[in-house]
């Protein structure tokens, strides 16, 4: 099933883009598609801060079962200054 991710601030940076889509099986979590994109961009595996994360525009937690055309966001703090 593909869901489509969003990132932002930092996150997008490593990335080199803020939105991609991608292929993952069913039953897949947030988190599990945390850990596979730390394995797909290696820029992404050093980040130790505490990630927020949203699928639908909906804050949920790393347990949360993916569903087909869902659509997460990766969204690290953001400070001001």
């Amino acid at each position: 099933m593909k869901v489509k991710v969003k990132f932002f601030a930092i996150l997008r940076e490593r990335v080199g883009t803020g939105e991609i889509t991608r292929e993952i099986r069913e039953g897949s979590t947030v988190g599990d598609l945390w850990e596979s994109l730390k394995q797909e961009y290696p820029k992404l595996a050093p980040v130790k801060m505490r990630l927020l994360f949203a699928v639908n525009q909906e804050y949920v937690k790393p347990d949360h079962v993916l569903r087909e055309r869902d659509e997460v966001v990766f969204v690290p703090p953001v400070s001001g200054g």
